[in-house]
């Protein structure tokens, strides 16, 4: 499965729209998480957690995206956004959005 954030595949032609698919995922960040980044915060530097948290949660969303763009017999995903949103205090959001396509 290719998956791009450009409108196409460089040297493949796009034979098939099949639609746009996503995958979403929601996840939780822990006291100890809160209080290392609050350290973090006051002596500067970047949080390793908070980072591992963003990496783990996109992957995740990427891989549901890309099974559902799969179950549509699609083999690739062009055009992926991805966001990132805070929901209250404890909580993030990554979505990630992209249109299946069938390359030759």
């Amino acid at each position: 499965m290719i998956l791009t954030t450009t409108n196409f595949v460089e040297g493949r032609k796009i034979m098939e729209y099949r639609g746009i698919v996503s995958g979403e995922v929601i996840t939780g960040i822990n006291f100890v998480k809160d209080f290392m980044a609050g350290l973090r915060d006051i002596v500067g530097g970047r949080s390793g957690s908070y980072e591992r948290e963003l990496i783990n949660a996109r992957e995740e969303a990427m891989a549901e995206m890309e099974s559902r763009a799969a179950s549509i017999g699609a083999n690739a995903v062009v055009g992926i956004d991805i966001d990132y949103e805070v929901l209250g205090q404890t909580m993030l959001m990554v979505t990630v959005s992209g249109t299946a396509v069938v390359l030759e």
